[in-house]
């Protein structure tokens, strides 16, 4: 949960089209404002690692991600246990089938509240992106991706640093690494992508199965 309004804004960035002509970070935030203006939702598969640091533990997962302008999101784990976390840009729904029970908040806000990551124009987001460099070529042959590093203008305890690496072709995200402040880190990497396919409101629209305990999310 720790990391989903982070990567709620790692995948609102996809296809973020850095131009092959690119020189400057300038170039790579005017495409970013370009990009967000005409994106309406987004679907993805996921893998995700999870690295606890203090106990130097990394825990696997998978699942599919949903995203939708107005600050609606839909994540679905199936791996390594069962879990959805919804939101319809109101409240925020977390329901775990093992434990019959759904916890329920308000939506989140502050800096990395999905609606603002995804408005009809875009904030300008050049007081996040300090920088924006090719990554060294993962294999022989293959062009480098575009690696966005950037830094909130107000770091939370859960979100101090959120790197993007971005395919050079296609301009879809392919990998997205959260930092927190206890050095732990949440790295995702999405395939399958598919962006303003018209997903249907009832995705994100939470109905707690009968006899699931409703319980407040502090």
């Amino acid at each position: 949960m720790r990391a989903v309004v982070a990567l709620t804004l790692a995948l609102l960035v996809v296809a973020t089209a850095v131009p092959a002509a690119a020189q400057s970070l300038d170039d790579v935030v005017r495409e970013i404002e370009s990009v967000y203006s005409r994106m309406t939702d987004l679907r993805a598969d996921f893998t995700q690692t999870a690295f606890n640091k203090s106990l130097n533990q990394t825990i696997p997962a998978r699942g599919t991600v949903y995203l939708k302008k107005g600050g609606k999101l839909r994540w679905e784990y199936t791996e390594p246990t069962p879990q959805e976390i919804v939101s319809d840009g109101k409240k925020l729904w977390v329901y775990t089938p093992t434990l019959n029970q759904a916890n329920v908040a308000d939506a989140p806000g502050g800096a990395g509240r999905p609606r603002r990551e995804l408005p009809g124009r875009a904030r300008p987001p050049a007081d996040r992106v300090p920088g924006a460099l090719p990554e060294p070529r993962a294999a022989e042959g293959r062009r480098g991706n575009w690696a966005l590093d950037l830094t909130p203008k107000q770091p939370l305890p859960t979100l101090t640093r959120l790197i993007l690496s971005v395919d050079p072709k296609s301009w879809e995200i392919r990998k997205a690494i959260v930092h927190d402040q206890f050095e732990n880190t949440v790295t995702m990497r999405f395939t399958k992508m598919a962006v303003n396919s018209g997903l249907p409101e009832k995705t994100f629209t939470f109905v707690a199965p009968k006899g699931v305990v409703i319980v407040p999310l502090k």
